[in-house]
Parts: structure tokens; C-alpha cells; sequence
């Protein structure tokens, strides 16, 4: 990157700062390629309404030392300008996600290592410091809101379901059930802690910590579902690798919906486009069509949409 590009770095931030979000959003996004030098850095604002809110700014390939300290130069300047008094700010982090456990250091004020956050009037329970994940995936806020918005009544199961955020918004929209299913029991744990801090009814949501390859008897005994979620990593080492395995999951599909049943199926990867997942439905379930793809959030603007996250509705 360039350290000549971090004025209009500072310079989207300040706008964005003249009018602050009143609960989680990314603020800028270069891992979008939209600006030239900046390619390797975003920024989040993590806030709950009412509250004060933290600025989390990620480098995700090693700079330069002179690069990094005039990027601390200008942030600890940002922190004394009217704009961050305003936005009620209480510190500025900076996030090493090129490191192992992408360590996090305290540029200006206090951290809060467990804040909670809000999206959509839902609240969720975020952790720094500990994994390069803070425990929600912002680029994600138009899937859940979609799910939050559609699932009045229906049946879901949330596969790959990490802290639950898609289980959160289906049952704040009315769901009837959520299944969650993740090999990680301490993001599913998490994700009850979500649940509990918007007050859900527990009885209605069931936390499965199980390999997905290993499990189809169980889910299947809990189905049938109205709504599937399918919501991987690219990559988990020793359970899933994207291009080979998506495919296994989506040809179970027809036996788990409803006959009126629908899919969101995601994937994050620069490596596929939307037709890995288009091809992949009609080879491997036929019987569901695809919808349409979901809109990114205006602020994960990349310059080649496919190289973003891709969230696909598919219909019985």
C-alpha cells in the first residue's frame, strides 16, 4: 500500500464520522480494490445504540514501519478532532490479520475485549483479541436481514452457523424453529449468549456441535425445513474444502425442504463465481431454481462484484 493513499483514507473516514452509525457497520472497505494504495485495510465502527463505539482498523498484509506509523499518527489525530468526540468514541484498535491470532493493539483510549453490538435492532456479543473473526461477518447484514424479514412461521436450519447471527434474525422474525449446526462448540455457545441477549426463546432453537458430513440422520430427523441456510468457510481444516465438498451438501437438499422450501446458499470466495453455485444447484439438485442473488451492503463495494460475498436464493 501506499502511505500517501492514507489522506483519503482519513478523508472517507471523516465523512463517514460527520454523521455516525448508531450501531455496527464497516466504514471502508479497500479490500474491495475501489482505491488505489489502500488495498489491504478496512475499517469498523462497533457500536450498540445508545452506547460508545470502538474504531477497528485491520491491515491484512505486513507494511511498511513507516507506513504503520504514520497510518498511529493519524488516527491518534482523528481521536482529537470534534468528529470523534461527537461519534462518542472510546478507542482506536489496530488489527494485525497477516499475523497468527491476528494480535491487536490499542492506538488510542480504552478496548473493550467484549462489547456488545447492535445490527438491525438485534444485539450480538463480539470478542477481540482472541481469533482473526470478531464472532459476526459484516458484509452479511443484507442476508440476515433478509432471513430476519422471511421467516415468519417457517422451519430453519443454519448450517455452518458459527455465533448464530442467522439463527438471531429468524427467530427475532418469527421462526417457528432454528436448527444450528457447527463443528465448533464454543461459536455455538456464543451464539446462545446472542440469543439470550434479545431475550429468544431457547426452546425454539437447537445447537447441534457436530460434522455436517456426519449428522444428515439427525438433521433430517428434526426437518423437514422451510428454510435452509448454507453459510461455509472457504476452507476448514479436516471437515470442508469449498470446491470439493460444497457439492455433497447441496444434493441433499430435496430431502430435507418442504415442498415450498427455499435455500440461501453463500460462499465468500474470490475464487468462484456465482456460477459455482447456479451450476452446482442445477447439477446436483435440479429441482430448486435460482431466484436471485442478494445485494452486497453499498459499503463492501468491490470492483469486480464477483470477487465479493455471493448470496444466492434458490425456490423448490
Amino acid at each position: 500500500m501506499k502511505i500517501e493513499a492514507l489522506d483519503t483514507l482519513f478523508t472517507h473516514l471523516e465523512e463517514q464520522l460527520n454523521n455516525p452509525p448508531s450501531e455496527l457497520r464497516r466504514l471502508f472497505h479497500g479490500r474491495g480494490q475501489c482505491f488505489e494504495g489502500l488495498e489491504q485495510i478496512t475499517v469498523d465502527w462497533l457500536q450498540a445504540k445508545e452506547s460508545t463505539g470502538q474504531l477497528v482498523v485491520a491491515l491484512f498484509k505486513e507494511q511498511t514501519p513507516e507506513f504503520v506509523e504514520q497510518l498511529v499518527v493519524k488516527l491518534n489525530k482523528l481521536a482529537e478532532t470534534s468528529l470523534w468526540k461527537v461519534a462518542n468514541g472510546t478507542s482506536i484498535l489496530l488489527q494485525h490479520r497477516y499475523q497468527e491470532f491476528a494480535p491487536t493493539q490499542v492506538v488510542w483510549g480504552e478496548e473493550n475485549t467484549f462489547p456488545v453490538v447492535e445490527e438491525s435492532n438485534l444485539k450480538y456479543q463480539l470478542e477481540l483479541k482472541k481469533n482473526q473473526n470478531m464472532g459476526i461477518f459484516l458484509d452479511m447484514r443484507y442476508g440476515r436481514k433478509w432471513v430476519q424479514t422471511h421467516s415468519e412461521g417457517k422451519s430453519v436450519l443454519n448450517l455452518f452457523a458459527y455465533t448464530c447471527g442467522f439463527s438471531v434474525a429468524a427467530i427475532a422474525g418469527g421462526a417457528t424453529q432454528v436448527v444450528n449446526l457447527d463443528m465448533a462448540k464454543a461459536s455455538l455457545g456464543r451464539g446462545r449468549d446472542n440469543h439470550r441477549l434479545n431475550q429468544h426463546d431457547l426452546s425454539k432453537v437447537k445447537f447441534l456441535g457436530h460434522d455436517i458430513f456426519k449428522s444428515w440422520g439427525k438433521i433430517k430427523k428434526l426437518g423437514l425445513y422451510d428454510l435452509i441456510i448454507i453459510d461455509p468457510p472457504s476452507f476448514q481444516k479436516g471437515s470442508f474444502a469449498l470446491t470439493k465438498d460444497y457439492q455433497k451438501i447441496l444434493r441433499r437438499l430435496p430431502s430435507l425442504l418442504t415442498e415450498t422450501g427455499e435455500v440461501l446458499a453463500c460462499v465468500n470466495s474470490p475464487a468462484v463465481s456465482t456460477d459455482f453455485l447456479i451450476d452446482g444447484m442445477a447439477e446436483e439438485a435440479p429441482e430448486l431454481k435460482f431466484v436471485e442473488r442478494l445485494d452486497n451492503p453499498p459499503e463492501f463495494s468491490d470492483i469486480n462484484p464477483e470477487s465479493g460475498l455471493k448470496v444466492m436464493r434458490f425456490t423448490r
